[in-house]
């Protein structure tokens, strides 16, 4: 399933990287799209909400909630 969550701090394809890869490694299977415009995060994996948001901020960056 897929969930959108909401993430500042992102400038750079260096901070998409980093969200990815952070995401990944808690999920290797996880498709994790990043719109560095929007600060949308795309996850469609098995991992829930608090895992994500754990990623997220292991990252350096700011979750602020899911997308509506």
């Amino acid at each position: 399933m897929t969930k959108t969550y909401i993430v500042e701090g992102m400038t750079c394809s260096g901070c998409v990287n980093a969200v990815t890869k952070a995401i990944k490694a808690k999920d290797s299977s996880a498709e994790v799209q990043v719109d560095l415009g929007s600060g949308k995060v795309n996850v469609d994996g098995s991992l829930d909400e608090a895992a994500v948001i754990e990623a997220v901020e292991d990252a350096g960056f700011d979750y602020k909630g899911l997308a509506g």
